[in-house]
This record gives C-alpha cells, structure tokens and sequence, in this order.
C-alpha cells in the first residue's frame, strides 16, 4: 500500500504552502490521480484522513480527479483510451505508435486554506 507515503508526501508539501501563506487551516485539497500511477482511490481517501489528523489539514476536504488513460495514437491522429500500460496498441487501428499523455503520478492541483 504505497497511499499512505503519497499522503505522507503530500501532507508534507500542504503544510509547507500553509506555513508558507500563514495558514490557519486547510480547508480543500483537489488532487489529481495518474491514470497509471496503481493508487486505489478508497485506499487514497482512507490515509489522507489519518495522515492529517493533527495538521492544519484535519477534517479538510477532499476531492480526487482520476485522469484517464489517454494517448496520442500517430497512426489515427486522435486521441484514444487504453485499458492498461501493459497493452499499449491502439484500441482503434491496432497501431504500437502510441504517444503515452496520462501519468502514473499524485498531483496536487488546488489547496483552499483559511488566512489567519
């Protein structure tokens, strides 16, 4: 289960911008989730909870975008949709000339915060 050092890892850049823009509270936090980055969204939620127990973060919100598995397939000049990393054809024509757009990363996208 590699959420929880994500949310360790993320909680640790949170407070940092809170001590940065003198930050009573965290009040929102929107992270963005790779397509491929293998994180369990329920599992995501759970240890972003326990992390911040005890934080400027605790009991904030939080919202989670899940990107999609998108590509640049060359053969079709368009954009398609794959299932998984390990498949990498086009689902359309077939092609392996497939430009990877998704990432397998945690991104912190938005902080809503209370100023003091």
């Amino acid at each position: 289960m590699h959420e929880i050092t994500l949310c360790q890892r993320a909680l640790e850049l949170i407070e940092q911008q809170a001590l940065r823009h003198k930050t009573r509270r965290v009040t929102g936090v929107w992270l963005r989730v790779g397509a491929f980055s293998c994180v369990e969204t329920s599992a995501l939620t759970f240890c972003f909870e326990l992390v911040c127990r005890n934080t400027v973060a605790e009991g904030c919100a939080l919202h989670i975008e899940e990107q999609q598995s998108e590509c640049w397939c060359r053969n079709c000049q368009d954009y398609v949709q794959l299932c998984s990393l390990r498949v990498r054809r086009c689902p359309r024509c077939g092609s392996d000339d497939l430009n990877i757009v998704a990432d397998d990363g945690l991104h912190i996208m938005r902080l809503e915060i209370e100023q003091e």
